[in-house]
């Protein structure tokens, strides 16, 4: 039995217009999803920077073949049981020339505390290919490791003489055409130099203006100028440079040797001279707990700035450390971004180090040790 009239037509009810208002909010949606959908495909000029690995001086890592090896090994000379951990930091970087990251990505990491967004030209230059920002990275850790050595076993007291020597030239640098490969350089402005750090106060002392070089080139000494050119490196600061690579060629009366793969740069040296001096040294250093911290060093013990020291600081709360030491030099971009509850100390020197891990390991008046502050 029909319940209804077969023969009537049933019209559906009319649905409802959408507004004006709704309307142009969808087509505001649509729009805004087709240029996301665009700009996710677009190229970029910025890479993001991020924590990476944690080495702890006084443990191991693996070697060329794979192999686990003490990170720091010592020959002749007595060598002591350390503890705790003297980490140091490191960055990757997501993204380069080839393959940069998505707008979508680098939105992301603006709003992440623990990344950074940075220009691409500042990591990856454009005149460099890849095959020589690596040698040049790895040359500048091979140098790394050989003044923290000397930094190291000169604050032990011992001799490790020092001669500087050319290794490469910049293409279109201030020495280009005046200086060498294999050039041993002997004195700057009239005092004599051993190391980068001592010809380096030399030539920003002369703040731009010619600096007079002795020598010495296949045995025969001889005298030199040089107009230094002012360039900024990768922690933003700028100084006067001739634009060659230096290696310091020291007389070490023992045989120091740091294991460290795959990873490059200068940053790690103070890190490395602090695990030399526990290695060499009865006791714990640190008291046996956690502390990392990064810079570069030079022979005569001076911590030098570096780049990534916001990641680096992270990296070292992620790893659980309680106390970080930065060098002085980088300060003004510490202030306001130290995470956790990490206890970060401004060093200029070796000795300002050494003097954290003391307070550290015996207790001592933290309060009364450099910070970094503002101003």
């Amino acid at each position: 039995m029909a319940l209804f009239d077969e023969n009537t037509t049933i019209e559906p009810a009319p649905r409802p217009r959408m507004s004006r208002r709704t309307l142009v909010g969808v087509w505001a949606l649509a729009v805004a999803m087709v240029v996301l959908l665009v700009i996710t495909f677009l190229p970029t000029s910025y890479v993001i920077q991020r924590p990476g690995p944690v080495y702890n001086t006084l443990g191991s890592a693996e070697n060329a073949e794979g192999e686990e090896v003490p990170l720091i090994s010592v020959e002749g000379a007595d060598t002591y049981p350390t503890g705790g951990a003297l980490d140091l930091l490191t960055v990757q970087v997501q993204g380069n020339r080839e393959h940069t990251p998505s707008w979508f990505e680098l939105a992301m990491a603006w709003f992440d505390p623990t990344l950074a967004v940075l220009p691409i030209d500042a990591v990856f230059p454009q005149n460099e290919t890849p095959a020589q920002r690596n040698e040049k990275s790895a040359q500048m850790m091979v140098d790394s490791q050989q003044e923290a050595t000397a930094a190291a076993l000169s604050e032990l007291g011992y001799d490790v003489g020092g001669q500087l020597s050319v290794h490469s030239v910049v293409e279109g640098a201030a020495a280009e055409g005046i200086l060498e490969v294999g050039d041993i350089i002997l004195e700057a402005g009239g005092e004599p130099v051993t190391d980068v750090a001592a010809l380096r106060a030399v030539i920003n002392e002369a703040d731009g203006a010619p600096v007079e070089l002795v020598i010495e080139r296949d045995g025969d000494q001889q005298t030199v100028e040089v107009t230094p050119k002012e360039a900024t490196d990768e922690a933003g600061e700028t100084s006067w440079v001739l634009g060659v690579t230096l290696i310091t060629d020291y007389e070490f009366p023992i045989d120091v040797t740091i294991q460290l793969n795959n990873v490059g740069g200068p940053s790690a040296g103070m890190m490395f001279a602090l695990g030399i001096i526990d290695t060499l040294t009865p006791g714990e250093l640190n008291g046996g707990e956690q502390v990392a911290g990064t810079g570069t060093i030079a022979a005569n013990g001076e911590v030098g700035p570096i780049g990534g020291i916001r990641q680096k600081m992270w990296g070292a709360l992620d790893a659980g450390a309680a106390w970080f030491l930065a060098p002085q030099d980088n300060c003004d971009e510490v202030v306001g971004h130290i995470p956790g509850d990490l206890r970060v100390f401004a060093v200029e020197d070796l000795d300002d180090a050494l003097a954290v891990l003391d307070a550290v390991r015996e207790d001592g008046d933290l309060e009364a040790l450099p910070t970094c502050t503002v101003g």
